[in-house]
């Protein structure tokens, strides 16, 4: 195996681990200026902005099990990428820190006011301030113990403790349950912090939308990293045009899945025509708003499915990459249609500021510190057995 294989650092990465902390510094000293003019829209944005850090690491660790359970060479080139990724979540955790100090300024049904509400109190067993606490900590708690483990493993193959494939079935009986558990608790998650943010609304299949949309993130966003040091020269002797291929032909897979979940969602409730679900659509789809849902529909599924119909596009790492950083652009004007219009309904210009600078600050701590982690390990898992097997037959 070529020397590229393990390295450890590039000037690129440094290079992004700079601009990332540059960026976050601006942004979040630009964000205090609108926490002095308006604190509970601050804590709004802030919201925003937590939930896409969370959804580029929850996305990564459900990639990541993923591919322990099915192997392949996509996976392996991408995983070191996941990792860096999941071992965020405890910076994401403190990010939910200001959420939960200010409840009422985001929630109605934690609002005084909320006993008035039938509907609200009705679900009050279960919206409540302190199960709503007690939950979110089993959720984290969870995430982080699946964190832990895959990435303690993995440093010990790194090291050359664990380098058999006896050793690697661990991976894959984690993966298997832990899979289905994240699956779960992140359903539950976008329930407590998405949509109860509207107590009267409900949707079945929400959890599900959550987690693809989060996946796709998490895809989007490999795609750039792997792109980059392909571009930088790093491992290029593993990194091919085929690589690339896989990884579009899955970030299209993705785009499709959220489309289907998103259309299923929409169809279902509008069919239905019931009182507590309809409001839900209507301030998304009416105003300012509406022509956000369009661009949505334009951007979030049309223009990406067309491109990433071409093989020639998806082999080309620079092309691959614009295209996923489209589509986590869109991902980001996505969350703010999902979170903003229960706050700022019908106004003539519905994304605030704040929405904006508060979701570029977060992201760029985020990947200051997704940048430190992809540093400090290996690019790519040469000791792992079956990467050995997957790219034996390129060492002739």
């Amino acid at each position: 195996m070529s020397t590229q294989a393990v390295i450890t650092d590039s000037p690129a990465l440094a290079r992004f681990q700079q601009r990332a902390l540059i960026i976050a510094v601006v942004a979040l000293l630009v964000s205090a200026i609108g926490a002095a003019m308006d604190f509970d829209q601050f804590i709004r944005s802030w919201l925003i902005g937590f939930l896409f850090c969370l959804g580029l690491s929850l996305g990564s660790m459900a990639l990541l099990m993923l591919q322990h359970l099915s192997g392949g060479q996509w996976g392996l080139v991408s995983r070191r990428v996941f990792e860096a990724a999941t071992r965020n979540l405890p910076i994401v955790a403190l990010l939910f820190i200001p959420v939960v100090l200010r409840l009422p300024v985001i929630f109605e049904w934690a609002r005084p006011e909320a006993v008035d509400n039938a509907i609200i109190q009705a679900k009050a067993g279960y919206l409540n301030q302190g199960f709503f606490i007690v939950r979110a900590l089993f959720y984290f708690a969870f995430w982080m113990t699946c964190m832990v483990l895959l990435n303690r493993w993995s440093a010990e193959q790194d090291s050359g403790r664990a380098t058999t494939p006896a050793d690697s079935v661990r991976f894959r009986t984690l993966s298997a349950p832990g899979l289905l558990f994240l699956v779960l608790t992140v359903t539950f998650a976008s329930v407590d912090w998405i949509m109860s943010l509207d107590a009267e609304w409900f949707s079945t299949i929400f959890g599900f939308l959550t987690i693809a949309g989060w996946g796709l993130t998490a895809f989007a966003f490999t795609v750039i990293v792997l792109a980059m040091l392909e571009r930088a020269g790093v491992a290029t002797d593993i990194l091919k045009p085929r690589h690339f291929h896989d990884l579009g032909k899955l970030l299209l897979a993705f785009t499709m899945l959220w489309a289907y979940l998103n259309f299923s969602q929409f169809l279902i409730i509008w069919s239905g025509n019931l009182p507590e679900e309809i409001p839900w659509y209507v301030r998304r789809t009416t105003g300012s708003w509406g022509y956000v849902a369009i661009a949505l529909v334009v951007g979030h599924f049309m223009l990406p499915f067309l491109l990433l119909l071409s093989q020639d596009l998806k082999k080309r790492s620079g092309m691959l990459a614009r295209v996923a950083m489209f589509i986590i652009c869109m991902r980001m004007i996505d969350l703010i249609w999902l979170v903003e219009p229960n706050f700022r309904p019908g106004t003539a210009f519905p994304i605030h500021w704040l929405d904006v600078t508060l979701l570029v600050g977060l992201t760029g701590v985020w990947m200051f510190m997704f940048a430190r982690n992809l540093r400090s390990r290996a690019i790519l898992p040469v000791n792992d057995p079956y990467f050995r097997e997957a790219f034996a037959h390129e060492a002739h």
